[in-house]
């Protein structure tokens, strides 16, 4: 939650103790140009040890509470009909309103088992924006995505409150085009990972509910970030002011004919589950969930993690808990705008994202600016993002880069992780960052997979940047800082 000083500035406040606590160390420059260098200058290979604040993505990185921790001591190790799934459906059918689950162990394998079922050659999937995986995995199953969100999606300075929304009219002419029996389902994505963590309002999720569903064409509501989403609802869109965020879910997942999840984000526990009310969908899911996950009853979690997720599902919904990024992320996103630097706006879930197209405006999209920029804030501050930009993107058949729509650097706030220092040594940082954006060059590729490359992908530093950017800040900051 937020509350307002004497002084009129909102900050965020924690409404928890913090009792275990998990030592971090901040290497020396010298030590994290070394790090930067052994990594490809990918963030996502760096080892921990040499980070300070590890911000790369709030999946699986949220702090659980003691409820959770102890509700895993009561968990029933049964490889089949454990009384720990059930725990878990009662939760589910409590929260969301669904009769039917199927655990999975974590939201890629979700969508695994969607495009299995669901999505042939040929078919086409619209949605509010994609997601890495999710587009992976449809493509791969010889699907097409389409991408249907407004245009003011992509302006990163935007006040409008819910850039998550999918375009109606895009949508209506996307079907009249595959015609429906192409589309294996719609999908929205709550919040839009890859716009900046941004929300859809429930008048467009009915909008586009009102559309397909008398075409019989299903809607899939990605709800890892459920949580989140129903708290903007509940602060931007009118009439919804007082209602509870556990109304909100409700009635988001009351026009969803399927809802799938990493329990990784607002549950705040490793895994993830697909459910529904249709019990045809149930069925045709169901069958193939041994042969790629598990047992029905626990689908490749532990119960361990299924004891913890039943009682996530319940503790997102309580507002401090629902907001605790969101609020984090709010304010982290007004400091660094005071300090000149762009941000996406309207602050979103999940992260704060740094427009790297504004932070870095000599370079181009061909040497990846926002990965640029990612190994630029490892190095001035042992704070690792993530880049979100054409890395982010595979190659096309032709071995041609695909840019992004957007170059962001993704900044992510776990929940109930950091502390106001912490953001304001990470503002502290940027800014100085900010002052000597010139010294920051281009990347170009020296291993590179060739589908998610993003994740194991190795490349190096134009012209040596890298070591005049550390050179620089230990000459201004001090080797050790």
């Amino acid at each position: 939650m937020s509350v307002r000083l004497s002084n009129g500035r909102e900050i965020p406040i924690e409404t928890h103790k913090i009792r275990i606590v998990q030592k971090v160390r901040l290497a020396p420059a010298a030590d994290r140009l070394r790090a930067i260098e052994e990594a490809g200058y990918n963030t996502f290979m760096l080892r921990t040890r040499d980070i300070f604040m590890d911000m790369l993505t709030d999946s699986g990185t949220n702090a659980m509470s003691d409820n959770q921790l102890a509700a895993m001591m009561q968990s029933d190790d049964a490889y089949a009909g454990s009384e720990s799934f059930y725990r878990l459906a009662d939760a589910v059918k409590e929260i969301f309103g669904y009769e039917y689950l199927l655990p999975v162990h974590q939201g890629r394998a979700a969508e695994h088992l969607l495009a299995k079922i669901f999505v042939k050659p040929g078919d086409f999937v619209p949605m509010n924006y994609h997601f890495t995986t999710t587009k992976a995995h449809f493509e791969l199953a010889g699907g097409k995505v389409l991408e249907l969100f407004q245009d003011e999606a992509l302006n990163t300075q935007s006040t409008c409150p819910f850039k998550g929304n999918m375009d109606l009219d895009k949508l209506t002419a996307a079907i009249r085009k595959a015609g429906p029996e192409r589309i294996p389902f719609v999908r929205m994505e709550a919040t839009t990972n890859l716009l900046g963590g941004q929300p859809f309002s429930l008048e467009n999720l009915k909008a586009v509910k009102a559309i397909v569903g008398p075409l019989g064409i299903p809607l899939v509501v990605d709800g890892s970030l459920i949580s989140e989403n129903a708290f903007f609802i509940k602060q931007r869109e009118p009439g919804y002011e007082n209602r509870s965020i556990t109304e909100i879910i409700r009635e988001i997942m009351a026009e969803a004919d399927i809802c799938y999840l990493s329990g990784r984000k607002s549950c705040s526990v490793r895994g993830g589950f697909i459910a529904t009310n249709i019990k045809k969908y149930s069925d045709m899911i169901r069958e193939w969930l041994p042969v790629y996950e598990g047992f029905f009853t626990y689908g490749g979690m532990s119960s361990k993690e299924i004891e913890a997720m039943a009682v996530g599902v319940r503790e997102m919904t309580e507002l401090d808990v629902a907001s605790s990024s969101a609020d984090f992320v709010k304010y982290f996103a007004e400091r660094l705008i005071e300090s000149g630097i762009a941000v996406v706006t309207p602050p979103g879930g999940l992260a704060c994202h740094i427009d790297a197209k504004i932070f870095l405006p000599h370079l181009p999209q061909s040497v990846y600016p926002a990965g640029a920029l990612a190994a630029a804030v490892y190095l001035t501050s042992g704070i690792r993002g993530m880049e979100r930009g054409t890395v982010s993107m595979d190659r096309d058949k032709d071995g041609n880069d695909v840019f992004s729509d957007l170059e962001l650097l993704r900044l992510a706030i776990p929940r109930r992780v950091f502390t106001m220092s912490h953001i304001e040594y990470a503002v502290d940082r940027l800014s100085w960052l900010h002052k000597n954006r010139e010294l920051v060059g281009g990347l170009e590729f020296y291993e590179e997979p060739p589908v998610l490359r993003f994740f194991a992908g190795k490349m190096r530093p134009l012209d040596g940047w890298g070591a005049k950017l550390a050179a620089k800040f230990a000459a201004d900051l001090g080797e050790n800082n």
